[in-house]
């Protein structure tokens, strides 16, 4: 009976180990691949636990193995069949199976596609809405003097001073535009004569600001009562500064 030659534990099958000590470095040769079936069970055993089963198996067929740290390229057998996914990573809930084009906001206040702000063409182009909100206004009114129900009265209320806040706020913007070009029109007027043109800080414009309310206010006789209110006010921020009787 043939006797094939049993390698010592540590060392893989049908590979080449050098004997380590030996004074003329001779190597010893292991069982070949073909001559695994002349073995017997006890030296199958043994080639079993040193080299892993895993990698007996895989000599035995005849292949090589993977290298480590390597993982196998997965690759798609059939181009129709489905793609192998990798069973490490987890399944997200909802599979994406058809491509979707992501959906971008646009913002027509930020973008360029909606062209520049112009507060005098945006008056021309949408002046009809201030006729508009004065016809709303009126049916307000006019709801709020017939309404005999407390809480809805209140909503309305509420809505008629808001919207005559809105139309006290459009006014004094709408000034202030047409204080803003008519400084304009001085310094085109000033660059024509060949003088150097001035621009105005915020504080001077605040003050030019007082003087047309201060004008606007004596024109319509309230000028006494808005410095009354101004006077109180200031009187009550000054009380509050004084210190009090507990912390003298």
């Amino acid at each position: 009976m043939r006797r094939a030659v049993v390698r010592r534990p540590g060392a893989a099958a049908g590979c080449r180990v050098g004997s380590g000590g030996g004074a003329g470095g001779e190597e010893e040769t292991g069982p070949e691949l073909g001559d695994e079936a002349d073995l017997s069970l006890e030296e199958r055993l043994r080639m079993q636990n040193a080299a892993g089963t895993r990698a007996c198996r895989h000599l035995s067929d005849g292949k090589k193995t993977a290298t480590p740290g390597r993982a196998p390229v997965k690759q798609q057998l059939n181009k129709k069949g489905p793609v192998e996914m990798s069973a490490k990573k987890p399944m997200p809930f909802l599979r994406q199976v058809v491509p979707v084009t992501k959906k971008v906001h646009r913002d027509p206040r930020f973008d360029d596609l909606s062209g520049e702000y112009n507060p005098e063409i945006f008056m021309k182009t949408y002046g009809f809405l201030d006729t508009i909100k004065k016809q709303e206004k009126e049916m307000v009114q006019k709801q709020l003097k017939k309404c005999r129900n407390m809480e809805q009265k209140e909503k309305l209320q509420q809505l008629l001073n808001r919207m005559t806040q809105q139309e006290q706020a459009q006014k004094k913007q709408q000034k202030q535009r047409e204080r803003e070009l008519t400084l304009k029109r001085q310094q085109r007027e000033l660059a024509k004569q060949g003088k150097k043109p001035f621009f105005l800080k915020k504080s001077e414009k605040r003050k030019l600001e007082l003087a047309e309310k201060y004008a606007e206010l004596k024109r319509s006789g309230k000028l006494e009562s808005f410095l009354n209110k101004k006077r109180k006010r200031n009187a009550v921020k000054d009380k509050r500064r004084l210190p009090t009787q507990k912390n003298l």
